[in-house]
């Protein structure tokens, strides 16, 4: 062998040594896949927050088995019911009184009786009414009991009740028997016969209390795409309140500008050429306005939030916790989310906190944009909080948990995956500083926060609704809108209500407000209200008497009675406002939390209008009374139909009472003025748009109570940074790992009937969705 050879075959296994090595370094540097650890030990709950819990489906089938047989009269199910049947609408939990939870989860009393709330529509009655009624013990249901009149003053009158999915269907074939009438109009305006296009409903319906008569506005329904932006002009006004369907018409018809009393009537103007047709041709699938398919191709993938050992919060059953949180958490089907027994290291601070309503009211020059007041509760907030896209909506590798609900039919159905849990890192300091003075150091928190989440698609608007919680005792709440704006036909002066984003398209401005209640307990139920506030006053300086200063200083007040602390909507705050407990922190000043409120909102509509009282929750930018059984909620969902004579009118709970050392609740309302732009085209984002408030400690702890935080950092320059007992940032690259990543799957297009094109609001059946690998 010569030398030359000898070289070449050193080299050789020089290099696949080399590339071993490699290797081997490599894959000593590859991160393991992530070990889940135990969740810490958290108090011990014993089943109490089951007294907060929604329904199982069990027990909502029992409450429907059960009004069968025992209600005696014939109930259709709903999901086929007419206008002149009985059926059962739906069937909520009927939660406790407070005084007997707070026996059972404070005293050792018993546990109060596991009941139902079912609304009955009875439309077969000589006097059709709605009728609620209370069932229970559950899950073996021996009584019921009528607690409409006991709820309400009297019954509810049956033009009340909220529209079913029935009763649109009904309604779509009216309009296309009529649209069949117009097909040389159709054929012109929108190159249509009329079966291809989307229709919503607006509401209230009618002018005055008993009216059920709705405008319908007509797009061009496009596939996979939002037809809420493509008008074609087009609006029918539907009388629908005869219980016959047989007897419902169209009132009137509208088309850019013009009013005409029947189907007939527009072809005729059509053809005699009376009438100007400004002609909208039907997009394309590809070119369409409101389209969201993406107009690139996927990139690398972004930022991936993971725990390394696993979720540091646990769920049971009802309940979470985490960091010395605690909290009960359920879905109302028509109210939404909703909070309750809500304990901080151990102390209740909070007994319920919910949403109430969430209100869009427009502006337009066409009749459906300018008469449309949405109360979306009346609509099925919780309802239609669908399942969450994973990586999207939340996190990747947040926890998911189904919500049932029954409703318009006597099956219960499921929401799978439809309210996530996680922890989030805000990438923000909680606090921190850097010392250069005296000496040189380092101290800080990572603002992790627990969130609770659920997305409500109400028609054409998508709201997400997030209950946080910090570890220095703080909550937040807030709800971010996005989703697809309404928008009218443009025509004539529209621009007075919007913004042209189309060829044709009058984005209308409109109004978002949303209410809450919140039931704080601070040291118990016996609570006041404070605010702080600044003034300025001028004082001699003590070391110079000839001069002076303005001095701010703190102007203390305690507000004694309702009509003090019921805020206008638009007025200020006073910069702290408290609830104050009855027993002083170690520094002498008496416990409380701070409400604090982030909001934007527009003009609050005239009290003059006739409809105000359905909406007066929204005089009030914050209003705190005291707490009644009585006054359970700030509106009903039959305001919806009948604002004129309205079931619940907030502004009657505000009677001058004293709040002075009472059991209180914070009713708060926030919201924002919308403009529509062109950058709301294909749709809106969050960014910018979203509103809500604060629950913070104020004076409740004697220092910040996130000093007991795990995560907390603090190195100095004597001291060594990589100790990773000291300095949980020194224990990173221990705990490097890959996440182990379940495939990606959505069932939320699974088994989900659209219904008539309406009411697209689908209904999710429970399901599971096909799995596909995630990259």
């Amino acid at each position: 062998m010569n030398m030359k050879t000898v070289v070449v075959l050193l080299l050789l296994a020089l290099a696949t040594i080399f590339a071993l090595v490699c290797v081997l370094l490599t894959r000593a540097r590859a991160p393991s896949a992530c070990q889940q650890q135990p969740s810490a030990q958290e108090e011990a709950d014993d089943g109490h927050s089951r007294v907060f819990a929604d329904l199982t489906p069990e027990e909502l089938a029992q409450v429907v088995q059960y009004l069968r047989v025992s209600l005696g009269v014939p109930l259709a199910d709903a999901a086929r019911a007419k206008p002149s049947d009985n059926c059962i609408a739906s069937v909520d939990v009927q939660l406790p009184a407070k005084a007997e939870v707070l026996r059972f989860l404070d005293a050792g009393g018993a546990r109060p009786p596991r009941e139902a709330l079912a609304v009955l529509y009875f439309g077969a009655q000589a006097e059709p009414n709605v009728t609620e009624y209370v069932v229970g013990p559950l899950p073996a249901p021996t009584y019921h009991r009528d607690v409409t009149v006991q709820k309400y003053g009297g019954k509810v009158p049956y033009h009340r009740r909220a529209v079913t999915g029935v009763e649109y269907a009904a309604i779509n074939e009216l309009i296309q028997k009529e649209l069949r009438k117009a097909p040389r109009f159709l054929a012109a305006c929108c190159a249509s016969d009329g079966t291809d296009l989307a229709t919503i409903t607006t509401a209230p319906r009618g002018l005055k209390s008993g009216d059920r008569s709705t405008w319908f506005v007509l797009f061009h329904g496009i596939a996979g795409s939002g037809y809420f932006v493509l008008p074609v002009g087009l609006e029918v006004l539907v009388e629908h309140g005869p219980l016959d369907v047989s007897q419902w018409y169209l009132r009137q018809i509208f088309y850019n500008g013009r009013y005409f009393p029947s189907t007939a009537e527009l072809e005729n103007a059509f053809m005699t050429k009376s009438l100007k047709v400004v002609v909208v041709q039907k997009p394309q699938e590809d070119t369409v306005l409101g389209s969201m398919r993406p107009l690139r191709s996927p990139g690398a993938p972004g930022p991936l939030q993971f725990e390394p050992q696993g979720p540091r919060y646990s769920v049971r059953d009802n309940r979470v916790t985490y960091q010395g949180w605690s909290i009960a958490f359920g879905m109302n089907p028509n109210t939404g989310p909703r909070l309750f027994d809500i304990r901080f290291r151990g102390e209740r601070i909070i007994y319920e906190m919910s949403l109430q309503e969430a209100l869009a009211l427009y502006g337009s020059n066409c009749p459906g944009g300018m008469s449309t007041r949405y109360l979306d509760g009346s609509f099925g907030i919780g309802r239609f909080a669908y399942e969450l896209v994973r990586g999207v909506d939340c996190p990747y590798m947040a926890t998911y948990v189904d919500r049932h609900y029954l409703s318009e039919s006597d099956v219960p159905r499921t929401n799978q995956n439809s309210l996530c849990i996680f922890e989030h890192d805000t990438s923000l300091p909680l606090r921190r500083h850097f010392s250069d003075t005296h000496s040189l150091y380092y101290g800080g928190l990572r603002k992790n926060t627990l969130v609770i989440r659920a997305i409500s698609t109400l028609i054409n608007y998508d709201y997400v609704w997030d209950f946080m919680f910090y570890s220095n005792g703080a909550v937040e709440v807030r709800v971010h809108a996005t989703g697809y704006i309404s928008s009218s036909f443009l025509h004539d002066q529209g621009t007075n209500y919007g913004n042209k984003v189309g060829p044709h398209t009058l984005g209308t401005m409109h109004l978002h407000h949303i209410h809450y209640k919140v039931d704080l307990d601070i040291d118990g139920q016996l609570n006041s209200l404070e605010s702080h506030d600044m003034g300025y006053q001028t004082v001699s300086i003590p070391w110079s008497p000839e001069n002076t200063l303005q001095q701010p200083f703190l102007r203390r007040e305690r507000l004694e009675r309702e009509n003090e602390a019921a805020f206008p909507l638009n007025a200020s705050l006073p910069r702290y406002l408290s609830f104050t407990g009855p027993k002083p922190n170690r520094w002498g000043h008496l416990r409380s939390y701070r409400v604090q409120v982030v909001s934007f909102p527009g003009e609050h509509l005239p009290t003059s209008s006739p409809m105000e009282k359905a909406i007066s929750w929204g005089r009030y930018k914050l209003a705190v009374t005291r707490r009644k059984e009585e006054e359970p909620t700030s509106t009903s969902v039959y305001n919806q139909n009948d604002p004129w004579t309205p079931t619940v009118t907030f502004a009657d709970f505000i009677n001058d009472e004293t709040i002075a050392n009472e059991d209180l609740v914070a009713w708060i309302s926030v919201g924002f003025l919308h403009v529509p732009h062109a950058e709301d085209i294909p749709n809106t984002v969050t960014v910018g748009n979203s509103v809500g408030f604060f629950l913070r400690p104020y004076n409740y702890f004697d220092e910040d109570p996130s000093l007991y935080s795990p995560d907390g950092i603090y190195f100095s320059s004597k001291q060594g940074i990589g100790a990773c007992g000291a300095n949980p940032l020194a224990c990173l690259p221990a705990a490097t790992c890959a996440p182990r990543l379940s495939p990606f799957q959505y069932g939320g297009f699974v088994n989900v009937s659209l219904g008539s094109p309406l009411d697209h609001r689908c209904e999710a059946l429970s399901h599971r969705g096909s799995q596909v690998p995630l990259w």
